[in-house]
């Protein structure tokens, strides 16, 4: 489309004709798609974008004063919301600092170190009673003091603390020394 049939459209457009806004969108829908999602780098924003811009054309094609291009008045319109829709989507901005920081994800061999120590502390506490494994459960993996595990099991908080001198001890058994430093 040239200037001037773009020109006789716009003004068909600003008479309110609907017609015309339609042939307009579908002649400028290619070219601000392509414009909308290299400047917001997200397909869910470039559709919303679009839209808006071709309303405030709709809407208030008064506006456009003459002085550039209709081209240029449409694609600021939709550089203006495409910015607007990106303030409010608060993309997050890139780390620059990232690769300088020490990565905070467990190296495949500690992870499998984890598993193995994890598989150990589960065999031994499986070998307690169902008393002892649950003070034991209570109070390191759910970090709970004496006196909620008592309530809990409903026993007094010498009992407890009696499980649990004895829990350690047999953690420490079963284990041999091989994680004994958390006990």
């Amino acid at each position: 489309m040239d200037l001037r049939e773009e020109a006789v459209l716009f003004h068909r457009v600003s008479q309110g004709d609907l017609r015309a806004f339609e042939e307009l969108y579908r002649a400028y829908h290619p070219r601000l798609t392509r414009f909308v999602l290299n400047m917001t780098r997200r397909p869910t924003l470039t559709e919303e974008v679009l839209n808006d811009t071709m309303l405030v054309v709709w809407n208030r094609p008064d506006s456009y004063n003459g002085r550039s291009k209709l081209s240029t008045w449409i694609f600021a319109i939709a550089y203006r919301k495409a910015l607007k829709a990106m303030r409010r989507q608060d993309v997050p901005l890139e780390d620059q600092q990232a690769e300088l920081r020490q990565s905070d994800e467990v190296s495949p061999e500690d992870g499998l170190e984890q598993r193995q120590q994890q598989q150990i502390l589960l065999g031994a506490l499986a070998g307690l009673s169902k008393d002892h494994r649950t003070v034991v459960d209570l109070s390191y993996f759910h970090e709970m003091g004496y006196r909620e595990i008592a309530d809990i099991m409903d026993c007094p908080v010498d009992t407890v603390k009696t499980r649990m001198f004895h829990a350690r001890r047999q953690l420490r058994t079963r284990l041999g020394g091989a994680m004994t430093d958390w006990l």
